[in-house]
């Protein structure tokens, strides 16, 4: 078979118990592929991280590679996708504002939220705007890391993150805190008269045709804002194809214009790695290629390269021990494997054929 392949794509699909590895579409008019010999490494490379579960790359919205690693599940079924949660958050965000959920993203939270705000709030909890907790620049003390498992055993966690001192004026510092984002589910539950499953489910799940499960909820029945979504790979790539396509999918427009670019403007930048964080999406650089992500605890990456027409998602386990090695070794299959893939497979024909790993 591998004589069979010198000038084509490699094309890798994951087997589940020996199940025949679903079709791939065909080849349509002008799609690029990516260099065979390059991808094999990457692939190589990939099967030496012990915490990694599955590996897709799509150009020009055709599935390049599909893997399944270290037994992980099939790539229909869907898995915690952590923090990437706040991405789809702020998807929903834009989609409600263009529906007039919202008023826009200088909108303030407060009036919205009046009802579990403290008695007598610091006065800048009224300037803390929509736009302000999708940025993680609301200014009030971070409801993750060190702080996290005291918010969720909370008996109100809106509550609770409103009532969080201010640790910085509203628009300034990003603190990353997953509060902010439950804050905006909570926002858009009352703002639009019902769930954000219900939202997600209509607003998203519906015209990207994916499945998306219950996933948990506060004490008050507001669903968790930023964490613990579940989505499948395939669904995640269907997300990441949704904003590498600004927004527009099978010619409909599902997400508001402009609202991709809005998304993907730096606003803030993260003490601790350093990128630039947008509404809800990390913006950094690799080869020279713009690269927007999404980012989960663990390991669950959406990334888009949208000069290189290129989504790439990749899950991992998603309850071990933090690990940055593994965060930075999934950064580097991405720049160092599949974008000079991309670059060197530029003019290079797709194929619908499959290979399956040996």
């Amino acid at each position: 078979m591998r004589a069979l392949l010198p000038c084509l794509l490699l094309l890798t699909a994951a087997c589940d118990g020996g199940a025949t590895p679903p079709p791939q579409p065909a080849a349509t008019a002008g799609t690029r592929g990516l260099d065979t010999t390059a991808m094999r490494a990457t692939i190589a490379d990939a099967e030496r991280l012990p915490r990694l579960r599955s590996l897709l790359v799509l150009r020009d919205g055709q599935p390049l590679t599909e893997r399944v690693f270290n037994g992980g599940p099939p790539l229909d079924r869907p898995v915690n996708i952590k923090s990437a949660s706040k991405s789809v958050m702020s998807a929903l965000v834009g989609i409600a504002i263009e529906r007039g959920v919202f008023t826009g993203v200088d909108q303030p939270v407060l009036p919205i939220l009046r009802g579990d705000a403290p008695a007598d709030p610091d006065p800048r909890l009224a300037r803390v705007t929509i736009g302000n907790l999708l940025s993680m620049q609301a200014g009030l003390e971070r409801t993750s890391g060190e702080y996290y498992g005291r918010w969720v055993s909370s008996p109100n966690w809106v509550r609770f993150a409103l009532s969080r001192p201010f640790v910085a004026d509203p628009g300034t510092a990003m603190l990353y805190s997953t509060g902010s984002t439950h804050l905006l589910s909570a926002a858009l539950t009352k703002a639009s008269g019902r769930n954000t499953l219900a939202n997600a489910r209509d607003w998203l799940g519906e015209p990207l045709g994916i499945t998306i499960p219950v996933w948990p909820a506060d004490p008050q029945g507001i669903y968790f804002g930023g964490n613990e979504m579940r989505l499948s790979p395939r669904a995640l790539a269907r997300f990441g194809e949704l904003y590498r396509l600004d927004g527009v999918v099978g010619g409909k427009r599902i997400l508001p214009a402009d609202w991709v670019r809005t998304s993907w403007t730096p606003r803030a930048v993260s003490p601790w790695s350093g990128q630039a964080y947008g509404y809800g999406w990390f913006l950094t650089e690799m080869r020279g290629h713009p690269v927007r992500f999404a980012w989960g605890y663990g390991g669950q990456m959406v990334y888009v390269v949208p000069d290189l027409r290129l989504t790439v998602v990749m899950t991992s386990v998603a309850d071990a021990a933090r690990d940055n090695g593994h965060i930075d070794a999934l950064h580097r299959l991405v720049a160092d494997g599949v974008i000079p893939a991309a670059e060197a497979g530029a003019g290079m024909p797709s194929t619908g054929a499959t290979v399956r790993p040996e």
